[in-house]
């Protein structure tokens, strides 16, 4: 028989024979719950029970899927009832007992029918729309995750110092009461992940230097994780102790423990402002997930120790114990759910489906929202702000590095919301000094110095844009990002696709990357891959190759993630930074003025330097600086050439691009980055598709990057980019 099915006779059964395990947790008069508030917990513990059931039947006849369940874990509703609906959940995804416990305390919640829509795929699922089987709620504030191992840890640590950053600097529309506190939910093997160890170290080195970090950890501890066992002890040993942390201990098999601990280590959080672990001991039943034979890894003894051990066998001894329901009633009450769980899913197997890519794919763009445009902050404004010599830097032609220091400023004096942070950004200014001066400009609660952990940085963010700000993080090096580009690819980019556009996370993300640094080698400071986000799906990437277009650039980054929600990337050319002239020592050739107010460069468009027809030569970032030194030797072989400059690497500007090589009689794609993965495949294939003739590329060679005078030995180069015009010209 189906493990499954064996605890649920062996429920009714031992219920029915009064075979339930001894109460020992604290009584339920003074504890805060009543008689009826218990009984209502126990009903959310008996409807994710049969939500398990169904969906593996389901699964079964092809008309379910992704049966990840909670049973061993329903505990988790009296952690809903100790908190407010108000509060952030992030969970793990065996926390289905608690969001039908929070749905209880919201007037016209049906969770059993909304989670069946979503375990049947249905278009009609309220949260994802059918596009994953998740846990979550815009009513019931619980942001979805999708088969959590730690990455949501990050944001909930986000959205914490939002909630304490807001009593200084509040967001213009607040979507939380002040005294909020974020809540995230995890297994006991996903607490060994890094990320869930840089979350909880982000948010105790926060708490220990006076920080507010209003953030409740629940680690839901099974004991296994998948077929590998957790030591015993381990999680205490590893969590007591931490400091900045206070650890509690919980029997999450009784009801009321979990209450009464739950609801004083919240409090506890919500009134010091510092975060709280709350180490739930649970069971598993019936395996990891569907597919899971658990037998296969574990005694027959022990599994059915476990079974023994089921939750809803301490939550009926404790209803009978406290008088609040009897045996017959007990069992009629599980099985009148039981029932009601079976018929819902006949109806919601016959609901509509996904059936298109555009359908799928509605969501992975957030929508519009309206917001008032800015228009740029005022002379006055400015006049306070900058120094008698960044005032007359206006008017001057400026390196890169100074422009952006300048727009930044420029945009966070017209926009109160963002928030910039990241390691040395405030005091130092950044590795380059790009942030020079913004934190003495708005103070440390807009730009952030936090600690060195990519993951932690990118988290703090995306809590920072769930919770209404517009967070502006760094990463000093592109390669740097690699220690943290899920919680762009699996958290940041996924989060309006799995709530159907209903949570966002808009961000403008800062990364100084590439090549052409001399003096600094290896793949870490000198790394020219942008693979790792180019296959992002909804993520916009810009590259800016001068400072006025990185201002401008910016200023349309900032206007999508405000009005549309998204998700930008500016990666920054490092080389370029302090670029000043172009053909020979002091021409100022590679300077620009500041741009006038109010001019955005946006994805869609692309920049054409010349107007020659011969050759169109097509790149972008350090590529656009060294083709113009190119163009100038090759007009002196009779070669009239353009440039196209992308700017955005996605999305792809394709019209623009097609028709800024209209008349061209060939095309040369010169791409920094290495010849596979780079963003030239994608452009030999657009123009291969076109009918574009003549088109070839010169690329870096596949290989990370040295130090010293081979710096940019596997780069393309100048002469380079001149002998492979010549080579499709034919000259």
């Amino acid at each position: 028989m189906d493990r499954s099915e064996i605890v649920h006779t062996n429920f009714l059964r031992r219920v029915k024979t009064g075979d339930l395990p001894k109460v020992v947790g604290p009584a339920l008069e003074g504890s805060g719950l009543s008689k009826a508030q218990l009984l209502a917990l126990f009903e959310a513990q008996v409807a994710s029970r049969q939500l398990d059931r169904v969906a593996r039947k389901l699964q079964a006849r092809g008309q379910g899927f992704y049966t990840i369940g909670s049973s061993g874990h329903e505990g988790n509703a009296a952690v809903a009832a100790a908190l407010r609906v108000t509060d952030p959940a992030f969970l793990h995804y065996r926390d289905a007992a608690f969001q039908i416990a929070r749905a209880g305390q919201v007037a016209g919640q049906d969770p059993i029918w909304d989670m069946l829509l979503s375990f049947t795929a249905s278009s009609e699922d309220q949260i994802s729309g059918g596009r994953h089987k998740v846990l979550g709620s815009k009513q019931l504030n619980i942001p979805p995750q999708t088969s959590t191992i730690a990455s949501h840890l990050p944001k909930a640590m986000g959205m914490a110092y939002a909630f304490g950053m807001a009593r200084k600097n509040p967001p213009a529309e607040p979507e939380y009461p002040s005294d909020s506190i974020a809540m995230c939910s995890f297994g006991d093997a996903s607490l060994n992940h890094s990320t869930a160890q840089g979350a909880i170290n982000t948010a105790g080195w926060a708490a220990f230097q006076g920080v507010p970090m209003p953030l409740l950890m629940v680690c839901e501890d099974n004991g296994i994780g998948i077929s590998v066992k957790t030591p015993s002890g381990w999680v205490e040993a590893s969590m007591r102790g931490r400091p900045g942390l206070k650890y509690v201990a919980c029997n999450g098999l009784d009801l009321v423990e979990t209450y009464v601990k739950t609801r004083a280590l919240a409090e506890w959080v919500r009134t010091r402002r510092k975060p709280g672990f709350l180490h739930l001991s649970c069971v598993r039943l019936y395996g990891h997930a569907g597919a899971d034979v658990e037998a296969v890894y574990r005694p027959k003894s022990e599994i059915e120790t476990q079974e023994a051990n089921d939750p809803l066998l301490h939550s009926a001894a404790r209803l009978i114990d406290e008088g609040v329901a009897g045996r017959d009633d007990i069992i009629s009450l599980y099985q009148s759910i039981e029932s009601r769980t079976s018929e819902f899913a006949e109806r919601a197997i016959v609901r509509p489906k996904l059936t298109s890519a555009e359908q799928v794919m509605a969501a992975i763009i957030p929508p519009r929202r309206s917001r008032t445009a800015e228009n740029g902050p005022s002379e006055a404004d400015r006049a306070e702000v900058f120094g008698a010599a960044d005032l007359r830097a206006f008017a001057e032609p400026q390196p890169m590095n100074k422009l952006i220091n300048l727009g930044l400023t420029d945009m966070m004096l017209s926009n109160p919301d963002i928030v910039v942070t990241g390691e040395d950004v405030g005091r130092k200014g950044g590795v380059y000094g790009i942030t020079k001066g913004l934190q003495n400009r708005f103070g440390a609660t807009r730009v952030v110095d936090t600690l060195l952990d990519e993951q932690s940085i990118l988290g703090l963010s995306l809590g920072l844009g769930q919770a209404g700000y517009l967070p502006m993080p760094e990463i000093q090096f592109l390669a740097y990002l690699h220690n943290a580009e899920d919680q762009l690819r699996g958290e940041a980019a996924t989060l309006p696709f799995f709530s159907n556009g209903q949570f966002t996370n808009p961000m403008v993300v800062r990364i100084a990357g590439l090549g052409y640094q001399k003096g600094f080698g290896g793949h870490f400071h000198n790394d020219n891959s942008l693979a790792v986000l180019r296959d992002i799906p909804g993520l916009v990437i810009g590259c800016p190759s001068n400072g006025a277009d990185a201002v401008a650039m910016y200023r349309a980054a900032v206007r999508l993630a405000h009005e549309e929600q998204r998700v930008v990337v500016m990666v920054e050319p490092i080389a370029l930074y302090p670029m000043r002239d172009l053909h020979e020592d002091g021409d100022g050739g590679w300077m620009q003025r500041y741009p006038k107010a109010g001019l955005e460069l946006p994805p869609g468009e692309v920049g054409v330097i010349g107007a020659g027809r011969d050759l169109a030569i097509v790149t972008y970032g350090n590529g656009v600086y060294l083709s113009s030194q190119a163009t100038k030797i090759l007009a002196q072989k009779g070669v009239n050439a353009r440039i196209v400059d992308l700017r955005w690497l996605a999305p792809l500007a394709e019209d623009a691009l097609l028709d800024a090589v209209t008349g061209c009689g060939a095309i040369l794609i010169v791409d920094e980055c290495r010849r596979t993965g780079s963003q030239s495949e994608a452009l030999m294939a657009l123009f291969a598709e076109n009918g574009t003739p003549n088109a070839a590329r010169i690329t870096a060679e596949d290989s990370f990057i040295a130090t010293g005078p081979a710096y940019a030995a596997t780069l393309p180069s100048r002469d380079g980019i001149v002998t492979a015009a010549c080579n499709i010209l034919g000259l």
